[in-house]
């Protein structure tokens, strides 16, 4: 499965995209944007361990973003259960030296395009840190509605931080 964009292809993972991944993930600015089970140092064995994960998927739910055949970054969502089943979190990161692009925006809209044609869900979700305008925006150019802003909500690196709640419903696209 391939998903085409401007520039790029979302595609599934490959064994030897462990070594773009670790490359492109060990980085500050990234991992400051991210939950904390994202890794830092980002290590091969992190690597190596996710691409594993990532290869058998069945619905493919997280994409690489490929740039000139490469990893250059991932676009995905998160099922959850109960109450929230129909409810994924979208989420992602793109490498550094490919910021500023546009690719990201286009990216997360192939893949909200694609999870409202092949799954059973009723909206996607985002939680932004306070500290990442540029995530904002690139949900804001997506389509999806700041919903709230959940005070004081989020930890990371021992600061205090607010949580932008982004929201997009499927009668909407």
């Amino acid at each position: 499965m391939e998903l085409k964009g401007q520039g790029f292809t979302l595609r599934g993972w490959r064994p030897d995209d462990a070594e773009a991944l670790q490359r492109n993930a060990d980085n500050h600015k990234i991992y400051n944007c991210l939950l904390d089970v994202f890794p830092l140092p980002y290590t091969m064995e992190n690597a190596v361990d996710w691409v594993d994960m990532m290869i058998p998927q069945d619905p493919l739910l997280v994409f690489v973003i490929d740039i000139d055949g490469e990893l250059a970054g991932v676009v995905g969502i998160t099922m959850r259960a109960d109450v929230y089943r129909k409810a994924p979190l979208i989420g992602y990161w793109l490498g550094e030296a490919y910021w500023g692009r546009g690719i990201m925006t286009q990216a997360v809209k192939l893949v909200v395009d694609y999870a409202f044609a092949n799954l059973d869900i009723t909206r996607l979700q985002a939680g932004i840190f306070s500290t990442n305008p540029a995530s904002m925006r690139v949900l804001e150019k997506a389509g999806f509605v700041k919903e709230g802003i959940a005070r004081s909500a989020i930890i990371k690196n021992g600061v205090v931080l607010d949580e932008h709640c982004y929201g997009l419903v499927k009668e909407f696209v």
